[in-house]
């Protein structure tokens, strides 16, 4: 009785930790998509079953100072590293592989995309779809778990 308890708590706890690798939760590094380097680190939380994205570090010192001259709403004129990037992102009831519902801002051109998250490679990398009306008209960017 106790190794089959035991058993069940392992199965459990790993499925638990299956999960939590494979949602967008952590941080995570952009990559530009023209020089392909590292970018940004992005961390994403969840509170209440939404999710939301910060970016919390510019990896180029030359550009930790850049503010969002082209955005168009609150976030106008402010600095980039801090910012809310990605909002009001829930878990997808139909396709339990994605988290979509909200926006992502593109901070080179201050246009707001429709967003979809997806998990990959077991959590270690996340697809981020911006797109205009359906996910068919967009581009994906791959974004890297730092943790």
């Amino acid at each position: 009785m106790k190794k089959t308890s035991a058993l069940l708590l392992s199965l459990t706890l790993l499925a638990g930790t299956a999960w939590a690798n494979t949602s967008p939760v952590g941080l995570w590094k952009t990559i530009d998509d023209n020089t392909k380097e590292a970018r940004s680190h992005v961390r994403i939380t969840e509170t209440n079953g939404t999710f939301s994205g910060v970016v919390e570090k510019i990896l180029n010192p030359a550009r930790v100072d850049r503010v969002c001259d082209q955005c168009t709403d609150e976030r106008k004129g402010q600095k980039i590293q801090g910012m809310t990037i990605l909002r009001n992102i829930k878990h997808n009831a139909s396709n339990k592989e994605i988290w979509d519902g909200g926006d992502i801002l593109d901070t080179d051109s201050g246009k707001l995309y429709k967003v979809r998250l997806k998990p990959i490679d077991g959590g270690k990398q996340l697809e981020v779809r911006g797109f205009i009306g359906a996910p068919l008209l967009g581009r994906t960017q791959t974004w890297i778990r730092v943790e």
